[in-house]
């Protein structure tokens, strides 16, 4: 299955179709890293925090932590995602043994890439990172959904960047980020005085009630 962070994972959490096969623990990691992302973008926290533990805990067998550095990016990502603003302490943890690449990603989620950061990101957000006007050709939704709160973080969102951020996450069913991009909406339309949009976005959150 394509992974929208396959970039940082192929070393670590691809399956290979050549022989040997993968390791266990490649594939254990990474059915548990996915479902653990799509747990978390639909609002449950507790099946997230469950497979996310999984994932960890089957890379950690490596005793390597720059693969669980990896790991921790893409929970990370995750968060940026939902308009998440609390910092990304499991990677900060291990960041002293993460690659550049993984250094420059986490730059990238805190919106505060370097211009050499950008050769070395993930495809999908080397265009974002030059330039939000190119969020539209970010096939992947996750990946789109990161780029939008990446820019957001920048202060670089414009109404398209919200927008298509709220289209993504409500096409996918993904409750959390498309909350979280409701009330961005709301608040910019409450900010103008557009009583209409505001009641009409407060409908749609109120269909979204949900623990998270």
């Amino acid at each position: 299955m394509r992974h929208i962070f396959a970039s940082l994972m192929v070393a670590a959490l691809s399956a290979c179709s050549s022989a040997p096969p993968p390791p266990d623990w490649q594939m254990g990691a990474k059915g548990s890293l996915d479902r653990a992302t799509e747990a978390w973008l639909r609002g449950d926290s507790k099946i997230e925090a469950v497979e996310f533990a999984r994932a960890r805990a089957e890379v950690a067998s490596t005793a390597q932590p720059d693969l669980v550095a990896r790991v921790e990016l893409v929970r990370c990502a995750t968060r940026v995602a939902s308009l998440d603003t609390e910092p990304c302490e499991g990677f900060d943890a291990l960041a002293s043994d993460a690659a550049a690449p993984e250094l420059a990603y986490s730059r990238y989620l805190a919106g505060k890439a370097l211009v050499d950061d950008v050769a070395l990101l993930p495809e999908a957000h080397r265009a974002v990172a030059r330039s939000g006007a190119a969020l539209k050709g970010v096939e992947d939704p996750l990946a789109r959904l990161v780029a939008a709160g990446v820019l957001l973080r920048r202060g670089e969102a414009t109404p398209e960047t919200v927008q298509l951020a709220v289209d993504t996450a409500s096409k996918r069913g993904w409750r959390r980020p498309l909350l979280a991009w409701l009330r961005v909406a709301q608040e910019r339309a409450q900010a103008g005085g557009a009583a209409d949009e505001v009641a009409r976005l407060q409908r749609r959150i109120d269909l979204l009630s949900f623990a998270p």
